[in-house]
């Protein structure tokens, strides 16, 4: 295949809901982009115009082939003679333990088409360290070049939000790091043309870190908001209501609203990721984490729970009860199902015998789990259901309808108004 010509010669490794947007913004602004991804049916899809990112439409991608300026690719030959590369693969948990397997393959894979004045940028979240640890040994093992002198090598962690037209790649801040300074130079440079305003700091370990940071803030926060939904209501106190009601104060308060869980790549993982650090090299236990997952990790539980004692109250048994469930995406409006608790509430249901429906015009069918039939929304399935339970508040559902046609109705969100609608 040949690879793409052209000046600024840009390398995205990893096609997905951090990489292709990434690639589609460097097309935008004039970069000539080769998004290596060596999923078979990724790479099929994007040649062909087809997106599977929310914040990517299949226009975007047609003006970005057609601009002849983005080769989608699973070859890193075509990665040669690149000027900068950008790594944005997949950093899961493996039994706990963060599994960098896709950081070293890509590190390995580029390396050898490193060239002196090439740039070499990590996205993907991971502890501190790693960049100086892991990434540029196996860059310089690989190119035989030093980094920091022959080329040069950043982190700069990605803030992407699935389904946030407000803040986008372009215009949140971006934090943004380098081994040395005429490293971090560089990424100013490139990143500089790519978003509104960057932000740089000291070394790669604080960006590194950063990241963490933002994140367990949220898992932490919603974990308390969680919990507290669960003691207001034992104590009879609408918790929703009080949430507004602090909302109200202008200091000292961020509004954090309870829900069925947590999911997406980044709170599941992020928060681990630190603990395992701090446990590994400080032989210390970060408590606050390990708390924060075990109140997240067992809200579908309670949301099962909540739909048990729903339907008890309504004379109705959970086993071949129908359930349907309004949402199966972690969150509003995006289609990514990475970690959603939507997914682990199905398969509990099932497993107790349920007969589940999902709407979700956001996912595709093939990702819902066994033993679930994703169905449109109508009048009819709303009043076949024995409850109907609300788990991603899509703007595209027809809530009026379901307050209207549903006669059980639990409402994880807080989206529906109705009096008979239950909440978390």
């Amino acid at each position: 295949m040949t690879a793409v010509c052209g000046q600024d010669r840009l390398v995205v490794i990893g096609q997905g809901y951090v990489g292709l947007l990434i690639a589609m913004r460097a097309v935008e602004t004039g970069f000539s982009v080769v998004g290596i991804d060596l999923d078979a049916g990724r790479v099929s899809s994007l040649r062909e115009a087809r997106s599977y990112v929310t914040d990517v439409s299949d226009g975007d991608l047609a003006a970005a082939l057609e601009s002849g300026r983005y080769l989608p690719s699973q070859s890193y030959a075509d990665a040669q003679g690149f000027d900068a590369a950008i790594i944005a693969v997949q950093t899961p948990l493996t039994h706990g333990t963060p599994d960098l397997s896709f950081v070293e393959s890509a590190a390995a894979s580029i390396a050898p088409h490193i060239r002196r004045g090439a740039l070499v940028v990590l996205e993907s979240t991971t502890f501190p360290g790693t960049t100086e640890e892991l990434l540029v040994p196996l860059l310089e093992e690989g190119s035989r070049l030093v980094a920091g002198e022959d080329f040069a090598v950043g982190y700069s962690p990605e803030r992407i939000d699935p389904g946030n037209t407000r803040w986008t790649l372009a215009n949140t801040p971006k934090v943004i790091s380098g081994v040395n300074r005429s490293s971090l130079r560089a990424v100013d440079a490139l990143y500089s043309r790519l978003v509104s305003t960057t932000v740089a700091v000291s070394s790669t370990k604080e960006a590194e870190f950063a990241k963490l940071l933002e994140n367990t803030f949220r898992h932490v926060n919603i974990a308390l908001v969680n919990e507290i939904a669960m003691f207001a209501r034992l104590l009879d106190v609408d918790v929703w209501k009080a949430i507004d009601a602090a909302s109200t104060k202008p200091f000292g308060y961020m509004r954090f609203t309870p829900g069925p869980g947590v999911g997406g790549h980044c709170l599941p993982v992020d928060p681990a990721y630190l603990a395992w650090r701090v446990r590994n090299e400080l032989q210390r236990r970060f408590r606050f984490v390990e708390l924060a997952n075990e109140i997240n990790e067992t809200m579908p539980d309670y949301v099962v729970k909540r739909i048990c004692a729903a339907l008890s109250r309504r004379g109705k048994a959970l086993a071949d009860s129908v359930v349907l469930l309004l949402g199966i995406a972690y969150k509003a409006n995006t289609g990514d199902v990475r970690g959603s608790p939507a997914l682990r509430i199905a398969e509990l249901l099932v497993t107790l015998g349920a007969r589940i429906e999902v709407v979700d015009s956001h996912v595709e069918p093939h990702r819902c789990p066994s033993g679930v039939k994703p169905i449109e929304l109508s009048e009819d399935a709303l009043k076949l259901a024995d409850i109907v339970v609300l788990l991603a508040d899509h703007d595209d559902v027809d809530y009026l309808l379901v307050e209207r046609a549903a006669g059980c109705v639990l409402d994880t969100r807080h989206r529906l108004t109705a009096a008979h609608v239950e909440y978390l």
